[in-house]
């Protein structure tokens, strides 16, 4: 038999970045879910075939914008990624848990 050991994803990330809750953690959940956001913009522009001066027209700003959108730098506004996916014709869903274990759902 192997004595392989295995490892899920969720207990790799607490033991080498920290445990959910933690600041680091929050940091890098943080950035993977703008990076994943970015990357999601950037697969629907490709797919209808707009440049990211075209979409940047759609919207009233520069190619760099969309530029810094797609690859995840942090200072975007929200206001100007919701304008982008408006553009791009995407459903955009948000939930927001606040610590009362209130739910507000976006749509």
């Amino acid at each position: 038999m192997s004595n392989l050991k295995v490892h899920t994803l969720e207990g790799l990330t607490d033991k080498y970045i920290g445990k959910s809750g933690d600041l680091e953690r929050e940091r890098f959940d943080f950035e993977l879910k703008t990076d994943i956001i970015g990357e999601a913009i950037k697969m629907a522009r490709i797919e209808q075939h707009l440049t990211q001066e075209q979409l940047g027209k759609m919207i009233g700003v520069q190619k760099a914008q969309i530029s810094k959108i797609e690859n995840n730098t942090k200072d975007v506004r929200f206001s100007t990624i919701l304008r982008v996916f408006d553009a791009l014709k995407a459903k955009v869903n948000f939930t927001v848990e606040l610590n009362s274990h209130q739910e507000l759902r976006l749509a």
